[in-house]
């Protein structure tokens, strides 16, 4: 391990999730900021907004701390392998059509969150909806992302973080729309090839894996308009406990 370097960062509220705690995907991408490759990032505790965390790491791993010293998320990273090719991505045209059936538009789903919430305009909020495939198995949803040149960096392309956010919310939502409900954010594993560049057309992806108990497992991928992968992950969302039998 390398020496432990530590510098102050801040989650802004435009970057929220839930209403008080940072979206999932931008917290985790911010950790993974930190290191290289593949990281597989935890949260371990509701994310603090507008307050001052501290971002520790030493090159292999990296916490997430509050004022308090708290530990709110870590990450480490993770082998080549982790995260194995994500299935072909759907045509434009179905991604088009499959992102106009997301859920959040017909009905109230989390309509402030930085990635799908549809109360944000573009430019503040990602508004990355994502729908049924048609034709596709249950749960295979897709969406079309075009970022806003508002999340450049100074270097003229989107900012990491954003980008995982861009690939979190989806996961979830390919779970509500196999009936299996969402869930919480608890684990993401994550890779970015390549950060796009604002005004670049995006195809986006999930689909479920599997479920034990209140754990769900999903995949979500970023892919350009020709089908080439530019960032994929994969996620475990923690649900409420399954009903007793009656």
């Amino acid at each position: 391990m390398g020496v432990e370097t530590r510098q102050e960062v801040r989650v802004a509220s435009q970057f929220r999730g839930p209403p008080q705690s940072g979206n999932g995907g931008y917290v985790c991408g911010l950790m993974a900021g930190a290191l290289a490759g593949p990281v597989t990032a935890m949260l371990r505790a509701p994310v603090p907004l507008d307050a001052p965390l501290t971002l520790a790491s030493d090159g292999q791993s990296a916490r997430l701390l509050d004022e308090g010293d708290r530990l709110i998320g870590e990450a480490r990273c993770a082998a080549l392998d982790a995260l194995p090719p994500p299935p072909p991505p759907p045509s434009l045209a179905k991604a088009q059509a499959a992102g106009q059936r997301f859920v959040g538009l017909q009905r109230t789903f989390h309509p402030i969150c930085f990635t799908c919430g549809p109360g944000l305009e573009d430019g503040y909020g990602l508004r990355v909806f994502t729908g049924q495939v048609e034709g596709a198995p249950e749960g295979e949803v897709a969406g079309v992302w075009t970022p806003h040149p508002a999340f450049a960096e100074a270097d003229g392309l989107v900012a990491a973080e954003v980008v995982w956010a861009a690939i979190d919310c989806p996961g979830s939502v390919a779970w509500v729309v196999q009936g299996g409900g969402g869930g919480l954010l608890g684990t993401m594993t994550g890779a970015v090839l390549r950060r796009p560049a604002p005004g670049e057309t995006l195809i986006v992806t999930a689909w479920p894996v599997e479920r034990s108990g209140r754990k769900s497992l999903s995949g979500a991928a970023l892919f350009t308009a020709s089908g080439e992968l530019v960032a994929h992950s994969h996620q475990v969302w923690i649900g409420r406990a399954p009903a007793s039998p009656e």
